[in-house]
């Protein structure tokens, strides 16, 4: 008899739940396919592509007043042909010339040897980031450097050496941004993820050369340990050598500036979490690690990124290697999808110019070194581009006034 009151007790409290949340609950209706799918393999998001690249695949890119500039580093592979080029016309053109960015004798401070990450300022001027490696050979002297190129007269005019401390014998410098607002003619941010187990964050002064490591200590910079990725339906786990192939690992790595500068973003390539900074606090040589520690922010997951740009209104594109996506933080935390496909794989560099996304996609994960000795890349290579916003909706039923 008590059991019975207390199970219409229990009736009594769901069925007014029940009806609040909008009736009785029923059994979903049965699938209408003959097999249930996965939703996520369709492709999502409009994209163009914008260049097909046979040869040594893609990494940094940079536009500027229309132009396409593309890295083409040679750490992975010490290719023959240009490390960093112009597309034009559906060709690319060495740039600034040959003399520079073809193989040469030239000692290598003055030429580039593996043209990585690239950027441009707020004055529309181009920055590489040159990580000096060549794929077999040790990092000779002045080969690691912080490049400027004016695009108005093609001519290089910043070229500081990274040197030790800054720079370690295991360092892979990897991507950079260039505040003007801080120094006297700006300040450089670098990550260097390094080929080992060394990463941090290296900063410059463009006026003085003056440069730093910082928080190679800290959790946000150095690689996740135990991290598995899931690549093209693969686990990888970063845990080497125990684990051979093993995923690439890496510490800090994707990079990008909030639209006023104030705040510089960054993730670690093994690792899920997005990290903010001052960069009043980061320019300031004054300042020692644990002062900088400090203003670190933790703004949550992100999922596993390789590049990272930001856009005028301050949302953040993120690569997403595991899903062969893009995805965007927007201002309020939120995320989005803005293209998902097949063909975008290990998508690497990314840059926003006005209201559209620019993406290289280098297979980066078919590499030899992660597949046993076996290169698994098929080329082309590509580099594609999206809007940040869909196209506004018109209608000539309403046409606008005058």
């Amino acid at each position: 008899m008590k059991k019975s009151r207390h199970r219409r007790t229990r009736l009594c409290v769901i069925m007014p739940l029940l009806v609040g949340m909008g009736g009785m609950a029923h059994a979903a209706p049965p699938a209408s396919e003959a097999t249930n799918r996965d939703h996520g393999i369709a492709s999502s998001g409009p994209f163009e592509v914008v260049a097909r690249f046979e040869g040594p695949g893609p990494s940094g890119i940079a536009v500027t007043h229309g132009r396409v500039f593309v890295g083409f580093p040679r750490h992975a592979v010490n290719h023959r042909g240009a490390t960093l080029a112009e597309l034009k016309d559906g060709r690319l053109y060495p740039y600034p010339d040959a003399a520079h960015s073809m193989p040469s004798d030239r000692p290598a401070a003055e030429r580039l040897m593996s043209i990585h990450g690239m950027t441009t300022d707020t004055q529309g001027r181009l920055w590489a980031i040159d990580d000096g490696k060549l794929a077999g050979q040790p990092l000779a002297p002045g080969a690691a450097k912080v490049i400027g190129i004016d695009p108005a007269t093609n001519r290089i005019f910043a070229s500081i050496i990274l040197h030790a401390p800054a720079l370690l014998p295991d360092s892979h410098m990897n991507d950079l941004r260039v505040d003007l607002t801080h120094g006297a003619q700006g300040t450089v941010y670098v990550t260097d993820s390094s080929f080992g187990m060394s990463p941090a964050l290296v900063v410059v002064d463009i006026a003085t050369g003056r440069q730093r490591r910082v928080l190679a200590d800290h959790p946000s910079i150095k690689a996740e340990r135990g991290f598995m990725a899931v690549v093209e339906g693969r686990p990888l786990v970063f845990d080497p050598p125990r684990h051979p192939p093993a995923f690439v690992w890496g510490g800090v790595d994707g990079i990008t500036l909030s639209p006023d500068g104030e705040t510089l973003y960054y993730s670690q390539l093994t690792g899920r979490r997005l990290y903010g900074i001052p960069t009043r606090l980061l320019s300031d040589f004054s300042k020692d690690d644990a002062r900088l520690a400090a203003g670190i922010r933790d703004l949550g997951e992100k999922g596993v990124a390789d590049g990272l740009a930001s856009d005028a209104q301050g949302r953040i594109y993120t690569t997403n290697f595991e899903h062969d996506a893009i995805f965007r933080r927007n201002a309020d935390g939120s995320f989005e999808t803005m293209v998902h496909d097949p063909r975008v794989l290990s998508p690497d560099g990314i840059f926003v110019d006005g209201n559209m996304v620019y993406c290289t996609l280098g297979q980066w994960n078919r590499l030899g070194g992660l597949n046993g000795g076996h290169d698994l890349r098929v080329p082309p290579y590509y580099l594609i581009r999206f809007p940040t916003d869909p196209a506004p909706a018109v209608d000539a039923t309403r046409p606008a006034p005058g």
